[in-house]
This record gives structure tokens, C-alpha cells and sequence, in this order.
């Protein structure tokens, strides 16, 4: 089964695949790298070779089986428009979400080139919502690629916020999360960075979601923003 997850935007995880490679600033300190290399070291079938991109076809049918409504993060151990994952196999995962029409498929990408070159050929049902990952200024063309397709949910993980996303265009987007980087070696946020895109989405009547503000003791940092707890969602 898909794992419970402990994501505070989601319920279950789902890793149709595994492994990555690093591609901009935000995957410094990657948790699906550590987590893997554990994996490994624990023995774990399908992890031998660590945090290399692994297809795990045996584990494709998982949310057919749950019978449970649940909102389920795709490839939290990967990213599903990496280079090697085959386009063949990419259509077989959705095929899986298309079928599992009482889920919520919450899929995440910083490879939205792939994405929009793919999306044409992909069966978008409503239960597939798609978003992109943004930590900096330095990446917020990556949320062009996602405003324009015919999506019924596109969302941005603003996570981890390295730096500010003033300069970031919102139009189209359904949904913010935004969180800190946590775990040894964890970079700084700004409360000013997390504020500027709380107020863009409040303007904008986009829900916004706080997750952490990280650092090495995440529990005890939590997760309030001025005394409040932001949990905004698309309601389905």
C-alpha cells in the first residue's frame, strides 16, 4: 500500500519510482536522497542502488488496491519527469490515477520542460492535480510551463523558500504551499519571503498553505505564521 505519509499537505505517498538527480539550488540538502541512501543501508528491496533513478513496476497497481478516498503525493523518492523514466512508463503511472478516480493525485515536478512537452499526450482526469516546484526567483519560469495547460488543479511548492519569489507571476495557479528547508544543514527563510506570498495569494484568492519553518529541529520551529496556522486547500 502507499505509505502514510507525514507531509502535512498530503495523507499517503506513492513511489511508482525512485531516485533523482540534483537539477537546482532547492536539492542541496534533498530528504528522498538521505531517506534512499538509508533505504539502502537498511537493505530495502528496491533500494540497492541507492538514490539511481529504479522504475518499481510491482508497486504501479498500489492505489487501485486502497479503497479509502485518500489525497496521495506521486514519486515523493523521485520526480516523475525525470529524463530516465521512460515516457512509456510516465503514461502507465497516470493510466493508475486515471482508473483510481476516488483518489487525489498531487504530482510534483522542477522538470516542467518535460512536462509541457508530455502534457498533450497524458489523460489529465480532475483527480490529478500537477504543480512545480519554485525555492527562488532564480526558478519562477518554471511556473510558466504549468499556468496554460488544461489542468483542473496546478499548484507551486514554494519549498525549500531559499530566497525571495517576489518577482513570481501567480496567474493560473490554484494553490501555494510554501515551507522551510529542515535537517542538518538546513538554509534559512525569511519571514518577510513567507509574507510576500501569503499576501499575493490573499490578493489573489489563492489558498495558501504554510508547512514549516524547517530548520535543524522542525517540531519545535513548527508551523505558525503570526500566531496562525495556514492550511489552505482547492476544494475538489
Amino acid at each position: 500500500m502507499p505509505s502514510k505519509s507525514k507531509i502535512e499537505w498530503t495523507e499517503s505517498t506513492w513511489n511508482p519510482v525512485s531516485g533523482c538527480t540534483k537539477i537546482s539550488n532547492g536539492c542541496e540538502n534533498c530528504y528522498a536522497e538521505r531517506m534512499a541512501k538509508r533505504l539502502q543501508a537498511m537493505g530495502t528491496k528496491g533500494y540497492e542502488d541507492g538514490f539511481k533513478v529504479t522504475l518499481h513496476p510491482d508497486s504501479l497497481e498500489k492505489p487501485l488496491k486502497m479503497k479509502k478516498a485518500q489525497m496521495i503525493f506521486v514519486n515523493s523518492m523521485s520526480d516523475i519527469f525525470h529524463k530516465d523514466i521512460p515516457d512509456e512508463y510516465i503514461m502507465r503511472i497516470f493510466d493508475v490515477m486515471n482508473r483510481a478516480h476516488w483518489h487525489t493525485f498531487q504530482v510534483l515536478t522542477k522538470r516542467p520542460e518535460r512536462l509541457a512537452q508530455m502534457a498533450s499526450t497524458l489523460k489529465w482526469t480532475d483527480n490529478i492535480w500537477m504543480g512545480v516546484t519554485v525555492e527562488s526567483n532564480d526558478y519562477i519560469d518554471r511556473v510558466d510551463y504549468l499556468r496554460n495547460l488544461n489542468i483542473k488543479v496546478k499548484f507551486l511548492s514554494v519549498e525549500p523558500l531559499i530566497d525571495s519569489v517576489d518577482k513570481m507571476d501567480y496567474k493560473g495557479i490554484d494553490w501555494v504551499i510554501v515551507g522551510g528547508e529542515s535537517g542538518y544543514g538546513c538554509r534559512e527563510i525569511k519571514k518577510e519571503w513567507v509574507l510576500e506570498v501569503k499576501d499575493k495569494c490573499e490578493k489573489e484568492n489563492i489558498p495558501f498553505f504554510f508547512k514549516q519553518w524547517g530548520g535543524v529541529n522542525k517540531k519545535k520551529n513548527g508551523r505558525l505564521l503570526d500566531g496562525k496556522i495556514y492550511d489552505g486547500i482547492p476544494n475538489e
